[in-house]
């Protein structure tokens, strides 16, 4: 039996370990990407990057002064045994964790008279049924930087594999140095355009190195990632060959009448945690 209280503690902690902690394939592109930059001020940019991940670790502090707005990924067994209510409890968490990991509070109450809430929720909750017993929590705290840079392209059906990429690559250039480059890219092909660009969200709780379901979509990623470093934007605009750190896709079956692309960007502070309850 899953409790409140267990679900509450897992989120809280979640939230700590997300806005505090890098993942480790992001620190891996990070390093790898200082390593070979060779433009001397986007070097020293990622060089600062990296000390900043260090640091926040080290100290328990967050990352970025933006914690985000808390997107959760609920992927819940259909024969898990929960008793209460999930979606109180997530928010319980996110409020326990924002207050006793000392992360900044940027909800609002109200899209137009946009009182703050004081506690960062509601999160922004996706559930999803999967099969077992188990109930599998992922924390994506997403800056708001970024967020503003995602687009929605709602291609026709005839559009050629040039014109995906150029969506995408558009996308990049419109956010230019804006969103904290170098960025990480979430791409989500097909549905319709909610669907879209929930999977775009969700591609970025992937490793960096997964690119795609597919031979077809990993090759697509992996044009998208060498097209966009070519873009010479750099760490923070200060160009260089490293502004993106990688670009994952996910992709649903669509009608036969459309052809979504949604491009979700994160900066280089991708940030995400998952528990398994």
């Amino acid at each position: 039996m899953i409790t409140e209280k267990q679900i509450a503690e897992t989120v809280k902690k979640l939230c700590i370990k997300a806005n505090t902690i890098l993942r480790p394939d992001v620190k891996k592109a990070l390093c790898k990407a200082c390593a070979f930059e060779k433009n001397k001020n986007a070097r020293f940019i990622l060089g600062a990057l990296v000390e900043n991940y260090k640091i926040a670790e080290k100290e328990s502090t967050p990352i970025c002064q933006d914690t985000g707005i808390t997107v959760v990924f609920a992927e819940i067994g259909q024969q898990a045994k929960i008793k209460g209510d999930i979606g109180k409890s997530i928010n319980n968490g996110v409020a326990a964790g924002y207050e006793e990991g000392f992360l900044r509070k940027s909800v609002v109450n109200d899209p137009l008279s946009r009182k703050n809430t004081n506690t960062n929720t509601p999160a922004v909750i996706y559930y999803d049924f999967v099969p077992g017993k188990k109930v599998k929590l992922t924390i994506l705290p997403k800056g708001f930087g970024s967020e503003n840079k995602s687009k929605l392209y709602m291609l026709n059906p005839t559009a050629s594999m040039e014109e995906v990429k150029k969506s995408v690559i558009n996308a990049i250039k419109e956010a230019g140095p804006d969103a904290c480059p170098p960025y990480m890219l979430g791409v989500g092909i097909g549905g319709d355009a909610g669907k879209a660009t929930f999977l775009a969200k969700k591609a970025l709780t992937y490793k960096i190195g997964f690119w795609g379901e597919s031979a077809n979509y990993k090759t697509l990623a992996k044009e998208l990632y060498k097209r966009g470093n070519r873009l010479n934007i750099g760490p923070l605009g200060a160009r260089g060959k490293t502004t993106l750190l990688g670009v994952n896709i996910l992709s649903f079956p669509t009608h036969i009448a459309g052809l979504p692309v949604a491009v979700n960007i994160s900066c280089h502070v991708l940030r995400s945690a998952s528990a398994t309850l």
